[in-house]
């Protein structure tokens, strides 16, 4: 894991960082398949997001600490309250070998975390997952392994041609431990039924 630099600055007040991106059926491109995707970063140089409704099959957070040496083995059995239960999401296509937390704001380390909105941040060091083990990291906390990218004009582009609805984000959508869900009810939030969206597919 290495520190991400991103900036939350957009001039335009256009940006969705903060917000939910819902694949459409007409998304086109598999990889994104019912994908539920938190905007950690938005402007007119592109944008940066995770998909958070994807668990990662051959990882749990245990052994990930333990790849990573942040603890040994033995340790690994030994972690504080919670921390054991961290959900290690894939993130999306990009730098599958990188780590990002996405996690409450009551942790924050100077140059490394990103405040994305008033409720979550984003940290891409391992120094969050030391504090995590010590029991002084965030309260609440996912690890995304790689992350979806789009260049500058490409996500609103996207959305013009209905690949992606938009919705606010909130805690539950993010951290709960309910991945198979979290799609399903992202749409609800929108007044959409999914069973909807399966009739639509594959209509213009």
């Amino acid at each position: 894991m290495t520190s991400l630099n991103l900036t939350a600055d957009d001039p335009t007040g256009a940006s969705l960082e903060g917000q939910m991106l819902i694949a459409m059926p007409s998304i086109g491109d598999q990889r994104f398949s019912r994908s539920l995707i938190y905007v950690c970063a938005h402007s007119s140089d592109g944008a940066m997001g995770i998909i958070v409704n994807r668990r990662s099959k051959s990882l749990n957070f245990p052994d990930l600490l333990v790849q990573l040496e942040v603890v040994s083995e033995q340790d690994a059995i030994h972690l504080p309250p919670g921390v054991g239960d961290v959900q290690v999401l894939r993130g999306g296509p990009v730098e599958t070998g990188r780590g990002f937390v996405l996690h409450s704001p009551d942790y924050h380390a100077a140059s490394a975390t990103l405040a994305i909105d008033k409720v979550v941040s984003l940290t891409a060091t391992i120094d969050i997952l030391r504090a995590m083990v010590r029991g002084s990291g965030p309260q609440k906390a996912l690890l995304a392994l790689g992350y979806a990218g789009w260049a500058g004009g490409q996500l609103e582009e996207e959305i013009q041609q209905n690949g992606w609805l938009t919705c606010p984000a909130d805690e539950t959508l993010l951290f709960d431990a309910d991945c198979g869900s979290k799609y399903d009810r992202a749409l609800r939030k929108l007044g959409i039924e999914p069973a909807m969206l399966v009739g639509e597919a594959g209509h213009a």
